[in-house]
């Protein structure tokens, strides 16, 4: 007969080998490849270009979402792309001029990240960037952003399982590198879709737009007439047209005269004398929530925008003939012109834009 004793500690073994075993055999996650395509929805704007040679898929665009949101992108950890693009601002910054890791200001306004599917001119201010792949790292490097080098943030994000998990799922290999992590946050941004305004429910048919509303549009899309000032409108069309609102161009907007250009704009990368202080002009969606306004930030309120166009407009060698044949005479626009065009501008505002979960933070 065994004694009480023995069963006890032959129990404990059995309990201890059990356990040990469990913990050994327990399924590790394996970590695959996936090429799921993303879908891809746009509403009433027109069908987009994507790149072919950066097929949208789910995976891609996580990984690019993780980055865009990636503190580990910037020298001292503590700021990523989503620090100066916020989803409640209409990927824009309301500060004037962004804070960079060092404390030192940016040049130039932080511009808004969503329906960059269809801008097809090159990217910034000034057009430097060809691609958004090719935007993407810029910041990273600046010293008046994130002023980091690649070769630290590839070393920081191949120290971390969680992303070379997922540069697997998205690129079939754990290897970082500079290209895929802007393939990655290209295609992020790309997926960063507004469809969702009054405006566009508009477009739809599933609502109308109020008296002011409407009368505004009606402004908007009317050109300037000198010789009919009662048929006169708003004339904006000329540079925010199409769904987008915005002409793929860059052009001089009369505001400033020739000596008081502080920034040269385009010329800076073209070295051509005929694109001093031209500009990216920016799609007008969401509007609202993209303050301050312009290049430089000087506008605080839409009411000033719309006034620099009514009755501030400069002379200057470069301004673009279209605002220059205002400048003498103004648009005519009377108080209630400015309030109809106002709120025919806030009927641009995507309101889901500012809570999607698919473009916010996934950490």
């Amino acid at each position: 007969m065994f004694s009480s004793k023995y069963y006890t500690e032959l129990l404990v073994m059995i309990i201890l080998v059990f356990a040990c075993g469990s913990d050994d055999d327990a399924p590790m996650e394996v970590v695959e490849y996936d090429d799921t395509p993303y879908t891809f929805i746009y509403g009433e704007l027109p069908a987009p270009s994507l790149p072919q040679d950066n097929v949208l898929t789910e995976q891609k665009v996580l990984l690019g979402r993780m980055l865009f949101y990636e503190t580990m992108l910037s020298k001292d950890g503590s700021q990523a792309c989503a620090s100066c693009h916020l989803q409640t601002d209409g990927f824009s910054d309301p500060d004037r001029f962004s804070l960079g890791v060092e404390g030192l200001r940016g040049r130039r306004q932080a511009m808004s990240v969503f329906n960059l599917a269809w801008h097809t001119n090159g990217f910034f201010w000034d057009g430097r960037a060809e691609l958004l792949r090719d935007q993407a790292l810029k910041p990273i490097e600046d010293p008046l952003e994130m002023n980091e080098t690649l070769d630290n943030v590839i070393a920081k994000l191949s120290g971390s399982k969680l992303y070379t998990d997922q540069f697997i799922r998205a690129f079939d290999s754990p290897e970082v590198t500079a290209d895929k992590m802007a393939l990655a946050l290209e295609q992020f941004m790309l997926s960063v879709v507004s469809i969702g305004s009054k405006y566009d429910r508009w477009l739809a048919g599933e609502v109308e737009l109020s008296e002011s509303e409407e009368r505004g549009r009606q402004l908007f899309i009317t050109e300037y007439n000198p010789f009919f000032p009662e048929m006169s409108g708003a004339d904006c069309q000329h540079c925010h047209s199409g769904k987008n609102f915005e002409n793929d161009l860059y052009m001089n907007n009369g505001l400033d005269e020739d000596a008081d250009f502080a920034d040269y704009g385009r010329e800076e990368v073209t070295q051509d004398p005929t694109d001093r202080a031209k500009f990216k002009v920016p799609s007008l969606r969401n509007v609202a929530l993209t303050a301050p306004y312009m290049h430089d930030g000087r506008f605080q309120t839409l009411e000033e925008v719309i006034e620099h166009y009514n009755s501030g407009i400069h002379f200057s060698s470069t301004v673009d003939p279209t605002v220059e044949n205002t400048r003498m005479s103004g648009l005519f626009l009377t108080e209630q012109d400015k309030e109809d065009l106002l709120n025919f501008l806030h009927t641009l505002t995507d309101e889901s834009l500012m809570s999607n979960p698919a473009y916010q933070s996934p950490f």
